[in-house]
């Protein structure tokens, strides 16, 4: 497994006689250090009493050419030497500007310090990081403005991403390191600069691919610690190696291809590869005690069935990913179908766990003879499901994943309609009656789930809108929503006096507050939460801007219709648009299937127990 393993101190390795380049595959992770991994290791090296012991990179040897040079291909130890040259770089631009106050030794250390971090014969980078991300074109922009003879390009926003703001740390950590010790910047600089060259770093140099991420993991107990996403990469690659079924650079372009489809969520993507194998369980090889992918189980999971059957499980991930993608509304579409705002609404509902269905039914959806249609239908009940799950908590979280795999499994030889009826049985089935789902509506739901409270009214209210009203009411600024829940009557203490004499005095206003605030009819939406405030309810009802425009409940918002011609708004008037919100609420997010009685008239069905069963 390893050829070689030794330990070298940071000027061998970066030798400017020398004629070895380091690269970075393209498959490694970004450049992602922090500051506090910048201060540690400049830290480290200032204080160390001897030579400072950096760690370990992995290499494989990738010399094909040997006009070229030896290149070195970094399987493990980039983000460590991407600093290392970052620092150096800092130190190298500090004494550049000082040049003509140095001696003629120090200036010749210069110029080797230049040719250690770029090779002379061709005025190579001695590192190369991976290009996603902008990290290589940052990288040579970050280079060319230390002075070194690199041709740079800059990027859109270089200045806010880690490359460059890493370089300005180190820059701006040896003026102060001058500052503190009382000495020149080119003094700080050559102190930092002799304590990195003389620090050491273990060099292992493996034979192939196969064994370096087979080590790379073994060793991962430090830096960026790698998420299981990352391990099953490097585990897919490890195997395209080992079998040769495919190489490291086409493993790669599939996986790179499935992390395009997800999007760059960490979340989004470990829950794909969880949802995948529960999906398609049935057509993947079999992994002994793994009933259900989990958090936990996910890397065995994935190692076992690499291991088996890599090929097919890679195309099909790719495959699958696409599908994942839409469901997950990772792109903005510029004119998205219906089918596309119903994703959008379930995603707003907080459905991801029935990611796992849709997936498995829209790859499936020739064979089951199933139209757009036909997933629109299902993902609005996925949709109707998610509001009530989340409001009253049944079912429990950990019953989502066996609900959505035995619905797939219930599907057998439906087609049609047919799969649409089994999918709504096995939804009525495992939810709460809509009893229950009207007693917490009419309950102080805000207390109970704010989000699900702020997603019924703004659904309520954008099903009002027409195209020429249409409003973004789920419209961000700084990740925060600008629409958000008002409280009609003030939640906040010491009610104003307007409040109080509308209510009944102090005493009653004071209870009336504690029992209704959070009632679903107390509360609406609005742009201006801070401009209404503790108001009276006129002066929010009648509320303008600086420029005339209606802010208050006479916005033109449907929700708000009723309270625009209000002249009061007391505990009966809570009660009564409470009542009226939560029938418009259970209409809108419907689970009954409704059949035919005997007598003709519709009877209310919950796979086979009636409205007003107990289950």
């Amino acid at each position: 497994m390893i050829k070689s393993a030794n330990q070298y101190p940071v000027h061998t390795l970066f030798s400017h006689e020398g004629n070895v380049l380091y690269r970075i595959p393209p498959y490694q992770r970004e450049y992602s250090w922090y500051k506090s991994h910048w201060e540690d290791l400049f830290e480290d090296l200032i204080e160390a009493d001897g030579a400072h012991f950096l760690g370990t990179i992995i290499t494989l040897d990738q010399t094909t050419d040997t006009l070229e040079g030896n290149i070195l291909q970094v399987i493990d130890g980039q983000q460590r030497l991407t600093t290392l040259t970052l620092l150096l770089a800092a130190v190298y631009s500090v004494l550049k500007e000082h040049l003509g106050d140095l001696d003629d030794d120090t200036r010749t250390d210069v110029i080797n310090l230049g040719r250690q971090l770029v090779r002379k014969a061709d005025q190579q980078p001695r590192v190369t990081p991976q290009k996603q991300g902008h990290n290589l074109s940052d990288f040579r922009k970050v280079l060319e403005e230390a002075g070194l003879p690199v041709e740079g390009e800059w990027k859109p926003y270089f200045p806010s991403r880690r490359i460059a703001k890493c370089y300005r740390y180190f820059r701006s950590a040896i003026q102060k390191l001058a500052e503190t010790e009382e000495i020149t910047q080119p003094e700080a600089a050559l102190r930092v600069h002799e304590a990195a060259l003389q620090a050491v770093i273990v060099k292992i140099e493996v034979a192939n691919h196969a064994d370096a991420f087979v080590l790379f993991e073994s060793l991962n107990n430090r830096g960026m610690p790698l998420s299981p996403v990352d391990l099953i990469k490097n585990h897919l690659l490890a195997e395209s190696d080992k079998k040769q079924i495919m190489d490291v650079d086409e493993a790669f372009k599939h996986w790179n291809d499935m992390l395009t489809s997800l999007g760059d969520s960490y979340s989004t993507q470990e829950r794909f590869l969880r949802h995948y194998y529960n999906a398609f369980k049935s057509e993947l090889p079999e992994v002994s005690n793994a009933s259900v992918a989990t958090k936990s189980n996910l890397i065995r999971v994935y190692e076992k069935l690499l291991e088996q059957g890599l090929k097919h499980v890679v195309d099909s991930l790719v495959a699958a990913s696409k599908i994942y993608g839409r469901i997950n509304c990772v792109v903005e579409l510029d004119q998205p179908t219906t089918l596309d705002r119903s994703f959008q609404r379930l995603m707003r509902a907080q459905g991801a766990p029935s990611y796992v269905l849709l997936m498995w039914l829209i790859s499936k959806q020739s064979d089951l003879v199933l139209t757009d249609a036909h997933i629109e239908t299902v993902v609005d009940r996925l949709t109707s499901f998610f509001v009530r799950r989340n409001l009253t908590g049944y079912p429990q979280t950990y019953a989502l994943a066996k609900l959505f795999m035995t619905t797939i499994d219930a599907v057998g030889d439906a087609r049609g309609d047919e799969v649409v009826e089994i999918v709504e049985e096995k939804l009525s089935a495992a939810s709460v009656s809509d009893e229950e789902f009207r007693t917490r509506l009419l309950g102080r739901i805000y207390e109970e789930n704010s989000d699900v409270a702020r997603f019924i009214l703004t659904t309520l209210a954008e099903d009002a809108m027409t195209k020429e009203t249409r409003v973004d009411l789920w419209r961000q600024e700084k990740n925060r929503f600008v629409w958000t829940i008002e409280h009609i009557l003030p939640q906040g203490e010491n009610l104003p006096a307007e409040w109080q004499e509308m209510l009944g005095g102090e005493e009653i206003a004071a209870q009336v507050q504690e029992e209704h605030k959070h009632r679903l009819g107390n509360l609406t939406i609005t742009a201006y939460n801070s401009n209404l405030g503790n108001k009276s309810f006129p002066e929010k009802r009648d509320r303008q801007d600086s420029k005339g425009r209606r802010i208050g409940y006479r916005n033109g918002l449907s929700l708000n219709a009723d309270l625009a011609t209000r002249e009061s708004w007391t505990p009966n008037d809570i009660e009564n648009r409470t009542e009226e919100l939560a029938a418009r609420v259970i209409e809108r997010f419907p689970l009954a299937i409704v059949k035919q009685g005997i007598d003709g008239d519709a009877v209310e069905f919950r796979t086979g127990i009636p409205s007003g069963s107990k289950k």
